[in-house]
């Protein structure tokens, strides 16, 4: 039996619970992002820009910010014609969190599989952080943000690293230099 939730009530007009929202919510996100993989797969940025609102923010995993649909199908034009030409990508949703009943954050994984890898290289994993928000057209992303994966473990407070921070910053103090020394606010940058 399909389900079909529209605006909170089940096609044969009673109302949908929560739960059955939620499940149809869900599986619809799981779609967009797996349509984001494919068109992104197919070399297809029109296809790729359509997974995003007109208005969205795009952060790739080097930190470089995009704003608008537009931008985003330019890049990834460019892009998908030339270092990423054949490339396939590759992810999974990990969850969802609704913060309202139109909008939610959703944590996927992803990598980039060139055509001459069989599998995916671990150093290469990134973490997504998306907004996704429903409208006339249904769910789309409003917001991505990439990252790569690389765990740091974090030393101990008394480790030598550790350590040699402490000391590191007891000399620039002591020398009068770094953003420690006088009249520096943390703000300023040089």
């Amino acid at each position: 039996m399909t389900l079909a939730v529209q605006h909170g009530h089940m096609t044969n007009n009673q109302p949908a619970t929560d739960t059955e929202i939620e499940r149809v919510d869900d599986e619809q996100l799981r779609v967009l992002f797996q349509r984001l993989c494919q068109a992104w797969t197919d070399g297809d940025a029109e296809a790729y820009g359509a997974c995003f609102t007109a208005d969205c923010d795009y952060v790739s995993f080097d930190g470089t910010p995009t704003q608008g649909r537009g931008d985003v199908v330019e890049s990834h034009d460019k892009l998908f014609r030339g270092v990423l030409f054949g490339t396939a990508l590759v992810g999974e949703i990990e969850s969802i969190r609704y913060i309202a009943d139109d909008v939610a954050v959703v944590y996927g994984n992803g990598s980039v599989l060139v055509a001459w890898r069989t599998r995916l290289p671990k150093g290469r994993l990134t973490r997504n952080t998306l907004v996704a928000v429903r409208g006339a057209e249904g769910w789309r992303f409003t917001a991505i943000h990439n990252g790569r994966i690389r765990p740091v473990r974090i030393p101990a407070p008394d480790s030598l690293p550790a350590q040699f921070a402490r000391g590191l910053v007891s000399a620039a103090t002591a020398a009068g230099v770094g953003w420690r020394r006088k009249g520096v606010r943390t703000a300023e940058r040089s």
